[in-house]
């Protein structure tokens, strides 16, 4: 009898729900406007796109070495916390010798080089980006325009490996990537806004300008994290222009999702296989680990710029804040370790190459204020009153940061075609590029074919 009472509670919430739904959908998209965000005039906006690259001034270098010299001495960790209490000081002490005596800037500033990077001004910024074509392509096989979009605290540096992986001819396939990665808006070498506003959203229509002075009127995207927020965006503003959206951050925070997520807490095989139940339920485990790991998010989406002193100030606090998500974002499991996990899928020099990009441009407080922007003024960031309408394609990596099962965010998308779960955690390009290469390769292949004929 309480099953069937659950069960019958369940159809009417669902019910209710689906009504609720409907209502939202019904919302018309409102395109953000090209708002100018740069200092100077509109009128005298600089078309060129001029090519970069990355030479940090010799004085940076030395005041960096100071600062790490002159680090004041860490708080001894308490006994056996490993990184519950945050990273464990043992650890930073470890990589910032490292970073001291052994990482050399110069050979990774090389490194960071290899690949064509340029600037161009668009609505006000000038806007950083790489952008790596295929060579040798042989005759019979397309190339196809690919938008890489990177988060926080990651940069451009997380799609180094990937970039191969992608430009590369693949014997089996009729079509390439030409890959374009640009830094988000007051990330590294991309300039910030002057003024107050610039969110995912409003981000999306940069870079669809940026698409557009690079002469590519159709395209693909692929993000995760804000990449998520602002390829979906993308996707959502220009149908016309986006091919199809890969992402490897699926989420959605509409009013029926919510209800789905508190369905299955009566009735969890609804919502999720049995395999990944301990992912979501009980929801007191998951609402107690959101408000253990996501506290940065209230204090970045409310008061960026007074922690962005501190970490602005002290290349040892920005590495600590930093570190710190690149383990427990990684695998949770690994604030049980006293290594932090990292060597297990990074190199010190992998890390410290992607700090070092938010050192050397003074850029750590304009990269947080995207959260204020977002979050802070646009709540429905992650929302899908509006569904996405372009072939989609989500690719879960079991220690996601924000897990959701494809019951709960497959309504945001109507031409789902795709959804494939791996290894991996939150930073999935930097971490496991081979298997976020595959799954690029395979939904693009998806996309690419022929609408079958109705029978």
């Amino acid at each position: 009898m309480n099953a069937l009472i659950k069960f019958i509670v369940l159809l009417i919430a669902l019910a209710i729900g689906n009504v609720i739904y409907k209502i939202n959908t019904k919302e018309s998209v409102k395109v953000p406007p090209e708002t100018w965000w740069g200092p100077g005039d509109p009128s005298k906006e600089d078309t060129r796109i001029v090519p970069f690259k990355i030479q940090v001034p010799n004085q940076i270098l030395e005041d960096l070495r100071q600062r790490l010299k002159n680090a004041r001495k860490f708080a001894p960790p308490l006994e056996g916390v490993h990184q519950h209490y945050g990273i464990n000081t043992n650890l930073l002490k470890e990589i910032v010798n490292y970073w001291l005596t052994k990482y050399d800037w110069r050979e990774r500033e090389n490194f960071l080089n290899q690949y064509p990077q340029f600037k161009t001004n668009i609505q006000g910024l000038d806007v950083h980006f790489i952008h790596v074509k295929p060579k040798n392509v042989p005759s019979g096989v397309k190339t196809q325009p690919l938008l890489l979009v990177h988060g926080w605290p990651g940069s451009v540096r997380e799609f180094y490996e990937i970039i191969p992986l992608l430009t590369t001819v693949q014997k089996d396939k009729k079509f390439v990537f030409e890959v374009i990665i640009p830094s988000l808006p007051g990330y590294g070498f991309s300039q910030a806004a002057v003024r107050p506003g610039l969110g995912a959203h409003q981000t999306a229509v940069i870079f669809k300008n940026l698409m557009k002075r690079l002469g590519f009127d159709r395209y693909y995207v692929q993000g995760g994290d804000w990449g998520s927020a602002v390829t979906s965006a993308m996707a959502l503003y220009y149908p016309d222009r986006v091919k199809g959206i890969h992402l490897n951050m699926c989420v959605s925070n509409s009013y029926l999702a919510k209800l789905k997520l508190l369905a299955g807490s009566v009735w969890p095989s609804l919502v999720v296989e049995e395999k990944q139940k301990h992912k979501i339920y009980p929801l007191s485990n998951y609402f107690s680990n959101a408000l253990l790991e996501f506290g940065y998010m209230h204090l970045q989406a409310t008061k960026p710029d007074t922690i962005g002193v501190a970490l602005n100030d002290s290349p040892v606090g920005l590495a600590a804040y930093i570190i710190e998500k690149f383990t427990t974002w990684t695998n949770p499991e690994w604030k049980n370790r006293a290594d932090g996990g990292l060597l297990e899928r990074f190199t010190y020099d992998k890390i410290l190459d992607n700090i070092m990009i938010y050192w050397v441009t003074n850029s750590i407080t304009t990269s947080m204020r995207i959260y204020a922007e977002s979050i802070n003024k646009e709540s429905n960031v992650f929302d899908d009153r509006a569904v996405i309408t372009v072939p989609s394609a989500c690719a879960l990596f079991d220690h996601e940061i924000i897990y959701q099962p494809v019951s709960i965010f497959k309504d945001r998308f109507a031409k789902l075609v795709q959804v494939n779960e791996y290894d991996g955690g939150h930073f999935a390009a930097f971490e496991v590029p081979e298997s976020l290469a595959k799954d690029i390769w395979l939904a693009v292949s998806k996309f690419e074919e022929p609408p079958k004929p109705n029978k």
